[in-house]
């Protein structure tokens, strides 16, 4: 116990000075495998609920798309990492008034952390390349004042900030070498990723394999969207092979912005998923294509590599998404990318456990080398309590 003792104290005293000489940064994602916990459904578990079925499935790293109180009362204590989301109905005000979002960094995070682990605030989700041009405008400032009130309130170590962007943002992304950012998104974009540069923060990409081949099943081997074994595609450009589409979507976006002069920035996937359910025009979305891309995902995410033209950068990823919800509008397939249905059972086995006893409880999956991606869970608890105190004593 002793020598836990001064463990913890060694660790304190570290991360008080890297903290202090600024070697620290926010980092928003543990290892390589994440969540969304959507909540545009009236019949899912409660967030106290969703805490427990996430702690036994070893999930640690969780999207919201607000900051709704209830779930981060939920998440206090948990040590679970939370990234919060500032709706797009709220870009505007914030980008034109630095007083509300300085009041709404205060209320919904400085209130909740470091008992509640907030990690990151995604502002907006999918802005650019959308149908709103003002908003679009808007979102630069938004992002810039929320992280001017992280730094008045001494979080910016603490919390990463950050926006998603859907591939609407690319002119073209076949072959991943040929990717650009769209003329009339590049302007906004390159403002974007100075202030991200600046941040440490990464570009966030919401890339579906599934949307890709609803729109081209003619010219896209369903194999090479599910992962499975496939001839794959080869660029032509950088000599390199692709034998799934995620890797060359993420590919296409390193493109993109080394094409716009930002080599070092990391491509993290925000969202990505397979719908279980459709419509009669989404026959692509069944049980089993689901199945087999979330659980070849998974192994993919548990081997802890890059991609084919990023290979040393790991590759992270937010899965779309725990619940079906039943309140989203649009087509069938939108209500059916959940890992989970509302009951909290599977929806199917890629190896989680269900939240309640039923056939499905006990997993009878088994993927080698998944432990790689929790087998720092007790670890990180220590540090979190530490770096809790850290941060503390730093706010004092």
């Amino acid at each position: 116990m002793k020598n836990f003792r001064s463990f913890c104290r060694c660790v304190l005293l570290l991360l008080v000075v890297f903290v202090h000489k600024g070697y620290v940064t926010a980092k928003a994602f543990t290892g390589t495998y994440g969540i969304n916990y959507g909540r545009i459904a009236n019949n899912i578990p409660s967030p106290n609920e969703v805490v427990s079925l996430l702690k036994a499935a070893k999930i640690k790293n969780i999207r919201i798309y607000d900051a709704d109180h209830s779930v981060l009362d939920a998440f206090s204590g948990s040590g679970l990492d939370l990234v919060i989301g500032l709706p797009n109905e709220f870009v505007k005000d914030m980008s034109s008034n630095a007083d509300h979002a300085l009041n709404w960094v205060r209320e919904n995070v400085l209130a909740y952390v470091p008992n509640t682990h907030i990690v990151g605030i995604a502002v907006g989700n999918e802005v650019l390349g959308g149908g709103d041009l003002d908003l679009q405008s808007a979102l630069y400032g938004a992002i810039k004042n929320i992280y001017n009130a992280t730094q008045k309130l001494q979080l910016d170590r603490v919390v990463q900030i950050t926006t998603a962007h859907s591939q609407a943002v690319f002119a073209n992304s076949y072959p991943p070498s040929s990717c650009v950012f769209r003329e009339d998104v590049s302007q906004n974009m390159k403002k974007l990723l100075d202030l991200f540069t600046q941040m440490g923060s990464p570009f966030c990409l919401n890339a579906y394999p599934f949307l890709a081949y609803m729109g081209s099943p003619d010219q896209i081997d369903i194999n090479y969207a599910l992962f499975n074994p496939t001839d794959g595609v080869y660029d032509e450009k950088t000599n390199l092979h692709y034998d799934n589409m995620l890797d060359a979507q993420i590919d296409a976006a390193y493109a993109a912005l080394e094409d716009a002069g930002f080599n070092k920035m990391e491509v993290i996937v925000t969202e990505t998923g397979w719908a279980s359910h459709g419509d009669p025009n989404e026959g692509a979305a069944t049980p089993e294509n689901a199945r087999t891309y979330n659980y070849n995902l998974r192994k993919r995410l548990a081997k802890r590599k890059g991609t084919p033209r990023r290979p040393k950068s790991m590759l992270k990823a937010y899965i779309f998404a725990l619940f079906n919800e039943n309140s989203k509008p649009g087509p069938t397939s939108e209500r059916n990318f959940g890992l989970y249905k509302p009951d909290g059972t599977i929806a199917y086995d890629i190896g989680f456990p269900a939240l309640k006893s039923s056939s499905s409880v006990s997993s009878h999956l088994s993927i080698k080398g998944l432990g790689a991606q929790t087998w720092h869970w007790s670890y990180i608890s220590v540090l979190t309590a530490c770096a809790s105190s850290s941060f503390l004593f730093l706010r004092s």
